[in-house]
């Protein structure tokens, strides 16, 4: 049996469990995003004010743009893989990851501070 490979590169069909993997790793962003996106509800909507008026609601903002990031930062990764993968070329690196990080860190060391300085 001889097996014939695509003439270009981008043609290339990748393995179908390196795609799915890719797609759960998607999908492992946007439940991180709509987890996000609940905290910044929730927060908004059932937390006590924090210190002065309009933290809790900045707070819980802050945790909708990270929402937006998470999504979008997932869709452009899974995309940038599949090309990638598509081309046989190298995995890119995962920038988003690091962004949602920081802003994690942000949001975790304000609130930190708003509980200690409101008791």
């Amino acid at each position: 049996m001889v097996r014939h490979e695509p003439e270009v590169p981008g043609d290339a069909e990748p393995d179908y469990r390196f795609t799915l993997a890719n797609e759960r790793t998607y999908l492992a962003w946007l439940r991180t995003a709509l987890s996000l996106l609940a905290a910044g509800v929730a927060l908004d909507q059932f937390v006590p004010e924090l210190g002065a008026p309009g933290y809790r609601t900045a707070v819980g903002a802050g945790l909708g743009a990270l929402s937006v990031l998470a999504a979008a930062g997932g869709l452009l990764r899974w995309r940038r893989v599949q090309r990638a993968m598509r081309a046989g070329a190298a995995l890119p690196t995962a920038r988003a990851g690091v962004v949602l990080g920081a802003g994690l860190v942000v949001v975790g060391l304000v609130v930190s501070v708003l509980l200690v300085v409101g008791a």
